[in-house]
């Protein structure tokens, strides 16, 4: 997508998304993790800026992070895959380099709410979020399953404008304070 896609509508300050899907199997019509997290994030009034499937190439991935990292149509990235303990799970080792700040409570907060449907396999995801160069990033399992809990029970809430006492997106406008 080269383009920004609208959302529906915008009925409330939106934030410009790119969706990045880490798979050696799947294709971005088979993708239902990337389509499940562009699909909430569109019904929540935000935009698309871009998405894009990647294999399990560290290289690759940094790359494209790294473009929309420098990318002023960019607010927020989500990539979904890689962040499991196998050789092949490199995206977590070439993303959160580039963080100028980790987002712990992110992490913390995910795999809490992932024990009541997985119980202990949670400890398997090393999904983290973090700042870099004044873009949000989040980082999640592979799973549609752990996209929707990441989306609905975190994401959609402090990446909404309305959300109180604070969301993320009255942050943004200080991410670059010095």
């Amino acid at each position: 997508m080269s383009s920004v896609e609208s959302p529906p509508e915008a009925t409330r300050r939106h934030v410009r998304f790119a969706v990045l899907t880490v798979s050696d199997t799947r294709t971005l019509e088979t993708d239902r993790s990337g389509g499940l997290l562009v699909e909430r994030l569109l019904a929540a009034g935000h935009a698309l800026a871009d998405r894009d499937l990647l294999r399990d190439d560290a290289g690759a991935i940094r790359e494209k992070v790294q473009e929309w990292l420098a990318s002023p149509d960019v607010d927020v990235i989500l990539v979904t895959g890689g962040t499991g303990f196998t050789g092949r799970d490199v995206t977590v080792d070439v993303v959160k380099p580039l963080f100028d700040k980790e987002m712990v409570g992110f992490g913390e907060l995910f795999r809490w709410l992932s024990f009541a449907e997985i119980g202990t396999n949670t400890i398997q995801s090393r999904a983290t979020g973090g700042l870099a160069n004044g873009t949000l990033v989040f980082l999640l399992p592979g799973s549609t399953g752990a996209c929707r809990l990441a989306w609905d029970q975190i994401l959609v809430h402090q990446l909404d404008a309305s959300h109180r006492p604070c969301n993320l997106v009255d942050l943004m406008p200080r991410f670059g304070e010095r």
